[in-house]
């Protein structure tokens, strides 16, 4: 037996502290405690908020993390500060080891339309998947979306992706430049929860319906939202297009470019924005995990709009941009 005072007696072992006994199951118990809502939201705010983090680095290091294509210019043949070196060296070679195609684009939009004809299968046959979904959702008993808003919200992601898909397929242009494969999977993984989300903050009305609409009335704020969510697809589907039309890396200047740098941006904000207020639950404004996805893609396109406001400018001269919006009229 040890001394009182042995110095072995202080180095007790990581099994010996209650707070270290968490097993397998308790894990899975937590998780399986948290709400699929609460998941979707957590990736949303994290992402967001991993974004913002880059945003706040040196320039020479957003541009390594965050840019691609013509944009990956700005700041080249700058003098980095010594200091930075190592820094700069380390993160430009952890980027280019994973580099894939710029066209690699049209998973996401494969995934989308994939995610939306699997969700409506599960939904039409009562599928094991959604049952334990949305019965995990239910038991929180917080204000459900309609069944009519559920399937609107559906119809429209829908619409959405298959639109994405036939302007990668027919409207826009071949692309030779590359991303990091950090913006592949996090794009991947953002149409993903997204098809979710639609679907999640309805739980409690899918959960009791026999999938039947009959007698639902839609009310004065989904409609909008519908008609808000029609005009921002249009506008941003004229927008690709006009951009489709431009000679490589010329200044848009029509239509909306005359006033904001990235309206196509503009337009997915708003896009996601509707799509929010159509899925708002019982006496709420907007569907929390969807606003929790447009917080992300506000934040995501506005470093990128930011940057592409700077390209525009070391290119074609300041005053070329000089005055328009980024991307929020009056505010961005």
């Amino acid at each position: 037996m040890l001394p009182p005072h042995s110095p072995r007696s202080h180095h007790r072992t990581y099994r010996e502290f209650p707070c270290f006994k968490m097993q397998a199951s308790d894990l899975f118990a937590y998780a399986a405690d948290v709400s699929p809502t609460a998941y979707c939201q957590l990736f949303y705010v994290l992402a967001a908020a991993t974004v913002l983090a880059i945003a706040a680095t040196p320039e020479s290091v957003q541009g390594l993390l965050t840019q691609y294509g013509a944009r990956n210019l700005v700041g080249a043949g700058k003098k980095e500060r010594p200091a930075n070196g190592l820094l700069i060296g380390t993160i430009s070679w952890i980027t280019s080891v994973g580099k894939v195609p710029h066209s690699w684009f049209i998973h996401f939009y494969i995934l989308s339309i994939s995610c939306s004809v699997f969700w409506a299968i599960q939904f039409l046959q009562h599928g094991s998947i959604m049952e334990f979904m949305v019965r995990n959702q239910a038991l929180r008993e917080e204000p459900s979306m309609t069944l009519s808003q559920v399937i609107i919200a559906w119809f429209l992601m829908s619409l959405q992706g298959t639109r994405r898909l036939y302007e990668h397929l027919a409207v826009l242009r071949p692309s030779s430049s590359t991303m990091w494969v950090i913006h592949w999977l996090l794009g991947a993984a953002f149409y993903f929860c997204t098809n979710i989300a639609i679907w999640i903050e309805g739980s409690s009305s899918i959960e009791s319906s026999d999938r039947s609409v009959q007698g639902e009335t839609l009310s004065f704020i989904t409609i909008v939202g519908v008609c808000l969510f029609l005009v921002s697809w249009f506008m941003q589907y004229r927008c690709h297009h006009y951009l489709s039309r431009l000679k490589k890396y010329s200044l848009p200047e029509d239509g909306l470019f005359r006033y904001l740098v990235c309206p196509h941006y503009t337009c997915e904000c708003v896009l996601y924005l509707s799509l929010a207020i159509v899925a708002a639950p019982k006496d709420q404004l907007y569907n929390r995990t969807l606003i929790c996805a447009v917080l992300f893609v506000a934040v995501n396109l506005g470093v990128t709009a930011k940057g592409t406001k700077k390209w525009y400018g070391e290119k074609f001269g300041v005053e070329k941009v000089r005055g328009k919006w980024i991307m929020i009229p009056g505010g961005f």
